[in-house]
């Protein structure tokens, strides 16, 4: 699950190197051209021919993306200088709160959100998005681990129950009984747990937050937040803040997405009668035992993830991490530009790049083509 050094300096190879110019949403002048969708649109992004990509392409957000986002981009731009484009994609790990707050004020064309787009944040967008409203895409999956720093102790078993206590703070002690009780082979130390949240508006938080809400609110009573609502502990802004932290003491835990877990130590969750490790493998189990969720327009799609699930095998503390995008795009070179790279990012060689080099699990075969009929209905021009 650990970031895959090698294989994104030989993606950085095909990456170009630019200037940064952040094209909007709606930026551009209207040309007159025609609205419509599918490939009449987008003929970069149905068919793969990026030779007239050319310009510069922004997004912002999630930092749970950080590492796919490097792999996509990169890789990305490889494919376009190949066959003579001239594309540059950037993405800024600023978070999720942030990256939708850039998306909607036409700073960024597109957000990765780990927190699809809100009714009110729908609603907004047609400001910024040629009059059409934005969509969510499922384009990363993967499970947020439950990290720690305790020395002598590399991996740990942890009930919900155990974990909102901890992160609530009614668990203060390594050896309390309701962590021995679950390790009784561990030797726990009669040492002070420091847990570390994200600083920021963080849609990880927001996920382990509902997942503390779901399966244990009887220990978890603030419901799911983007922002971490008690005091004490420790924090860090964005993920790499965050596991910098808890990498920085003794007794420290957090939680993050799994492909920056590093070396510090991690906790199997109680799922069921059993303990169930994150994986790829397991944080797919859970994501395709989940229905869509229901009340959103075509193409906004959403997985309302089933976070008590007990079957077997399944990892339910995992986030799916969204693309947010625009329903319609007035200029034509970011129209293309965003289909092109969207329909990269959700294509089987997107997905394995994210597989590869952040550990995260591959989109289904219907999620995928189900994410490319949305992409192919966006209008530009």
């Amino acid at each position: 699950m650990n970031v895959r050094q090698n294989k994104l300096a030989s993606l950085a190879a095909l990456g170009l190197v630019g200037g940064l110019a952040l094209t909007a949403c709606g930026g551009g002048s209207d040309t007159g051209s025609t609205s419509g969708s599918g490939s009449d649109n987008g003929g970069a992004a149905a068919s793969g021919d990026y030779a007239s990509l050319t310009g510069s392409l922004a997004g912002a957000g999630a930092s749970s993306q950080q590492n796919a986002q490097t792999a996509w981009t990169e890789s990305f731009m490889g494919l376009v200088q190949a066959q003579g484009g001239s594309l540059n994609v950037t993405y800024d790990s600023v978070g999720s709160g942030t990256g939708r707050e850039q998306f909607l004020s036409n700073q960024a064309a597109f957000a990765g959100t780990d927190a699809a787009l809100t009714e009110e944040e729908l609603a907004s967008s047609k400001e910024v998005c040629n009059g059409e409203q934005a969509f969510d895409l499922p384009v990363y999956i993967s499970p947020i681990a439950v990290v720690f720093n305790l020395d002598g102790v590399d991996s740990l078993n942890l009930s919900p129950e155990t974990i909102a206590g901890i992160f609530s703070g009614k668990i203060t002690k390594w050896n309390d009984e309701a962590i021995t009780k679950e390790n009784p082979d561990a030797t726990l130390p009669d040492l002070d747990i420091v847990p570390v949240h994200r600083s920021d508006k963080s849609g990880t938080t927001e996920n382990f937050t509902e997942y503390l809400s779901e399966t244990a609110g009887d220990v978890w009573t603030d419901g799911p937040v983007e922002e971490w609502p008690t005091s004490g502990g420790q924090s860090g802004e964005g993920t790499s803040g965050l596991i910098s932290t808890v990498e920085g003491g003794n007794g420290t835990i957090g939680y993050a997405d799994a492909s920056q877990a590093g070396n510090l130590g991690t906790a199997a969750i109680k799922v069921g009668e059993e303990y169930v490790p994150y994986s790829a493998d397991a944080a797919a189990k859970a994501v395709d035992a989940s229905p869509r969720e229901e009340g959103r327009e075509d193409h906004d799609i959403v997985v309302k993830l089933d976070r008590t699930t007990t079957e077997s095998g399944a990892y339910p503390l995992v986030l799916v991490s969204y693309l947010a995008v625009c329903g319609s795009y007035s200029d034509q070179a970011t129209g293309d530009a965003v289909k092109s790279y969207a329909s990269y990012i959700v294509s089987a060689e997107g997905q394995k790049a994210a597989a590869d080099n952040a550990g995260a699990a591959p989109l289904s075969d219907e999620l995928s083509s189900e994410a490319q009929a949305a992409i192919d209905a966006i209008a530009v021009g």
